[in-house]
């Protein structure tokens, strides 16, 4: 059977009966009791602390504007096209500039389309912009079935770039977004322009697992990454359970708004740049609460945990070797950083920057915009 290739126009439309439900069940929360001594705590020691997440739950239950905040996101041209099977929800916003480069944006977790909500705009004078939501992630929903993992995903979207009609492009990608940019560079060398990845500081503390030690190490760089390491070790939790238990957290997140919000809002503390800041502000708080509203809506916290299943389970490279030009921007930067994943300086465009941290398109958007206007038009 010949497979429906039609990109369909696609408008957000929540239904009233979903709203009034979110906001029935923060009502009710029943929360936790609070360990005598932590009552007002708001350090992130333990996970997301008590005092801070009902600040958050009562400005989402009563002050969030879903509406309106549809409004705006439904200013965007938006399609969804089926790919192996799988629908595919898509941004795709046109630069005024006819001769302008098609530019693929790549996001992870716990990130979605509304991830380069800001960056958008800063970019749309030379690209025209391409958004893919990872498949069971946001409007990429219901998931087809298992399978779906990094390469998959890379081939549905190089389908996705053929189908809007660009033949070459460039692609940039953070976290996930990471993996499908830099497997978009080696699966297809000949369509893709370049490959412009952000990363942060913690990216350290994936050596020994994601990436290798490289040779010549001091005893001292390999204790400091082993500090990076252990710091790390305790943010892991997610990781794992998402790794090997995704349907046992994913019913969790289902039926819990604000558990949904605790998970993700953790990693917005400490993923983030500065750490002696909260989620909501190192981030705008209702962009925050727009993602994290979009993981509800769409009961994305359970399928979109069965992509680090699948991806922990297809003994895939993340970041594979590739001929294509590639621009690394590194956020709240490490000083070993380029040592460990750049040791022999092959990468011809690497950007530090100590503002930012794991969402720069969220966090420092008009550093992340210049940076990849800067690659790709020396590459060019």
């Amino acid at each position: 059977m010949t497979e429906n290739t039609a990109l369909t126009p696609f408008r957000i439309d929540i239904p009233q009966a979903d709203i009034d439900d979110l906001h029935r069940r923060l009502a009710e929360t029943r929360w936790p009791l609070s360990v005598p001594g932590r009552e007002d705590c708001t350090d992130f020691s333990r996970g997301t602390p008590r005092a801070y997440l009902e600040d958050l739950a009562d400005h989402w239950h009563n002050e969030f504007d879903w509406r309106a905040t549809e409004a705006a996101l439904n200013k965007y041209e938006q399609l969804t096209t089926v790919v192996d099977g799988q629908t595919f929800h898509v941004v795709h916003v046109r630069s005024a500039n006819p001769g302008a480069t098609p530019l693929i944006l790549n996001h992870g977790w716990p990130g979605s389309f509304v991830e380069y909500q800001r960056l958008v705009p800063l970019l749309t004078d030379e690209f025209h912009i391409v958004i893919p939501s990872l498949p069971g992630f946001g409007f990429s929903t219901p998931l087809s079935g298992t399978g779906w993992e990094l390469a998959r995903t890379t081939r549905a979207y190089a389908e996705i770039m053929t189908r809007l009609g660009y033949e070459r492009f460039a692609a940039h990608g953070t976290d996930i977004g990471a993996g499908t940019t830099a497997n978009l560079a080696t699966m297809y060398p000949e369509r893709v322009i370049g490959t412009h990845i952000g990363s942060d500081g913690q990216t350290l503390g994936l050596v020994g697992e994601k990436f290798p030690y490289p040779d010549g190490l001091s005893d001292d760089e390999i204790a400091r990454i082993e500090e990076v390491r252990a710091r790390g070790a305790a943010d892991r939790g997610y990781y794992v359970m998402q790794n090997h238990r995704p349907d046992t957290i994913g019913a969790a997140l289902v039926d819990s708004p604000v558990g949904q919000l605790a998970w993700i809002a953790e990693k917005f503390k400490t993923w983030a740049g500065g750490a002696y800041r909260m989620p909501d502000e190192t981030v705008d708080r209702d962009q925050l609460l727009t993602n994290i509203s979009l993981y509800w809506f769409t009961r994305s916290g359970a399928s979109s945990a069965q992509f680090y299943y699948e991806a922990e389970h297809s003994e895939l490279s993340w970041i594979a070797p590739s001929s294509v030009p590639s621009g690394w921007a590194v956020f709240d930067t490490h000083p070993l950083l380029r040592r460990v994943l750049d040791p022999s300086n092959a990468i011809g465009h690497w950007s530090e920057f100590t503002e930012g941290g794991h969402f720069p398109a969220m966090e420092a958007p008009r550093l992340l915009a210049d940076d990849i206007r800067t690659f790709f038009r020396g590459i060019s």
